[in-house]
């Protein structure tokens, strides 16, 4: 009886592997190659080159057990009809999927919320001409006693990302940091930018200095792929653009 057991038990032991090879388990995202992996594929090719159901995926991080986070994702677009419906979902309604807890809930939700909030927001003012930059940065720089100099970062559509006051000096000229303002276009996620400086004593005539630096910062924009659009010289009254 004992030998008969033993000999039914080494049959299930050989039969295990062969069910377990015949069993079509679940593709875990780990498993995938690093250029397949969605994480690692929006680093490498930005968020636009992911489906749906990738970004939602890199989004909660991680499936459960029998799925894996792209499973998952499907899962969760399916459960609300489609994107537009899980962007409008509560987040209890989530926490019905297995899953689904109250931390993937929470993130789902708030990511959403935080695109509408973006949509909501005015339009950014635009860079579109040297009137443009030169109206921009007037506020920073009239009735200033020392030279001030100013630079407004844009994205590829001439929306403004950032404004600010670099350097001030005398009250007849300031340094033009080339690497500083570099640095602070690509911080800020800037594609072009534009500079003005302002002359106390109201002369609008560009100095040696403002020539030089003005083409060195040029060379050193299209060195990292940066657009320089403008470099203009203001006083109270008017403005003036340094030609590039």
């Amino acid at each position: 009886m004992e030998r008969k057991l033993e000999a039914n038990a080494q049959v299930r032991d050989c039969r295990w592997p062969l069910i377990q090879r015949g069993r079509r388990l679940p593709m875990r995202v780990k498993d995938l190659s690093k250029g397949d992996r969605p994480r690692e594929r929006l680093m490498a090719s930005g968020a636009a080159a992911l489906a749906d159901r990738e970004l939602l995926a890199v989004l909660l991080g991680s499936g459960f057990r029998g799925a894996s986070a792209l499973d998952l994702a499907s899962q969760v677009i399916a459960h609300c009809g489609d994107l537009g419906g899980l962007g409008r979902s509560d987040p209890h309604r989530l926490l019905a999927l297995p899953g689904i807890g109250p931390a993937k809930a929470a993130r789902v939700t708030a990511a959403f919320h935080l695109v509408r909030r973006a949509e909501a927001l005015p339009e950014r003012e635009r860079i579109t001409s040297t009137s443009d930059l030169a109206h921009a940065c007037a506020p920073l720089l009239h009735g200033r006693a020392q030279e001030r100099l100013v630079m407004v970062a844009c994205d590829t559509g001439g929306r403004v990302l950032k404004r600010a006051v670099l350097t001030e000096g005398a009250s007849d000229h300031t340094v033009l940091p080339i690497r500083e303002v570099i640095r602070e276009v690509l911080t800020a996620g800037g594609a072009a930018f534009g500079l003005a400086h302002n002359h106390p004593g109201g002369s609008l005539d560009p100095s040696p200095e403002d020539l030089e630096a003005t083409a060195r910062l040029l060379e050193a924009a299209e060195t990292v792929g940066l657009r320089l659009l403008d470099h203009v010289i203001i006083s109270d009254g008017a403005w003036r653009r340094i030609p590039l």
